[in-house]
C-alpha cells in the first residue's frame, strides 16, 4: 500500500526557490538591458531631429570644427526671436568630412553621371553620419 506525503520536503522547496530566484534575476537583466537600449535609441533619434540642422550646404565649409546650429542656418535664415537663436547656440556638434570621393562615369560611348560623394561625420555623445551626393551631369 502506497502512503500519501501530505506536503513538499524542505530540499524541494529549496531547489524550486532557487530556481525561481535564477529565473527572476535572468529576466530582470534582460529588462535593465532592453531599458538601456530604448534609452539609447530614443537620445539618437532626438539627436537625429537636431541633426537636421547641420545638414545644409555650408556645412562642407567646417571640416574639423565645432560649430553650433546657429552658425550653420544663419546665412539660410533669419532667426528674430532671441530666444530662438540661444536654443539654436545651444546645439553644438563637431564636424568632420573625410576626403571626397568622386564618382566618374566610365569611358565613352556611353557616358554616365558623375558625381561628388561626402560624407558628414556629426561627432558627439551621439556621433552620426550622413552622405552629401552632388551629380555634376550627365
Amino acid at each position: 500500500m502506497f502512503k500519501l506525503r501530505s506536503a513538499f520536503t524542505i530540499i524541494e522547496i529549496l531547489v524550486s526557490i532557487t530556481i525561481i530566484s535564477f529565473s527572476i534575476l535572468f529576466v530582470l537583466r534582460i529588462h535593465s538591458d532592453n531599458r538601456e537600449h530604448i534609452i539609447y535609441l530614443s537620445e539618437r533619434n532626438k539627436h537625429a531631429l537636431q541633426d537636421s540642422l547641420f545638414l545644409t550646404d555650408n556645412v562642407l565649409r567646417y571640416h574639423k570644427s565645432k560649430k553650433s546650429a546657429y552658425d550653420i542656418i544663419e546665412k539660410n535664415m533669419k532667426v528674430k526671436k532671441d530666444d530662438s537663436r540661444q536654443i539654436l547656440k545651444k546645439y553644438e556638434r563637431s564636424i568632420y568630412l573625410p576626403e571626397e570621393i568622386r564618382i566618374i562615369p566610365p569611358p565613352a560611348p556611353e557616358k554616365g553621371p558623375s558625381a561628388l560623394v561626402n560624407e558628414i561625420k556629426l561627432k558627439d555623445q551621439h556621433s552620426s553620419h550622413y552622405w552629401h551626393i552632388t551629380i555634376k551631369h550627365f
